[in-house]
């Protein structure tokens, strides 16, 4: 692992933040168990310390505002040993996202993004305040889904 560089283990156990399986790289990769970018961003809207970079938006349900594109960008890359990572770059990985409906960019508002929490798989996601409204309506449509 290069100096600078962190990697983030799937914890064991109960401890920590339980990701499901495929929000993790295989282990075959380089640097396997690295992390996502959207798992990234998460971790970063938890943390009091990085609200002056990127937080939720207000009374908007999932949505959040990259407040510093270029630290946001800069964090990134120091996660994935990426030094040249530029806010152009990151937002070239978050339009993958798009596709896969993770997230989208909300209309109108600058660096501002949607994620799905429906497409998400969210057990065990601790950090993340889910009124029990919006669970019951998740849990509603993941059991339609089901039922398809």
């Amino acid at each position: 692992m290069k100096a600078g560089c962190s990697i983030v283990e799937k914890p064991e156990g109960g401890g920590g933040y339980q990701f499901p399986d495929w929000a993790y790289k295989t282990e075959s990769s380089p640097g396997s168990r690295q992390i996502q970018l959207w798992h990234f961003i998460l971790e970063l809207l938890q943390k009091e310390e990085f609200r002056h970079v990127i937080a939720w938006q207000q009374g908007e349900y999932g949505e959040f505002v990259i407040k510093d594109p270029d630290e946001v960008a800069r964090l990134w890359g120091r996660r994935k040993c990426k030094p040249q990572m530029n806010y152009d770059k990151l937002s070239r990985a978050l339009r993958y996202y798009y596709n896969k409906r993770i997230l989208h960019k909300t209309k109108g508002k600058r660096f501002t993004y949607k994620f799905n929490f429906n497409k998400l798989v969210m057990p065990n996601y601790p950090f993340i305040n889910i009124r029990s409204s919006d669970m019951a309506k998740i849990m509603k449509i993941r059991k339609d889904d089901l039922q398809s």
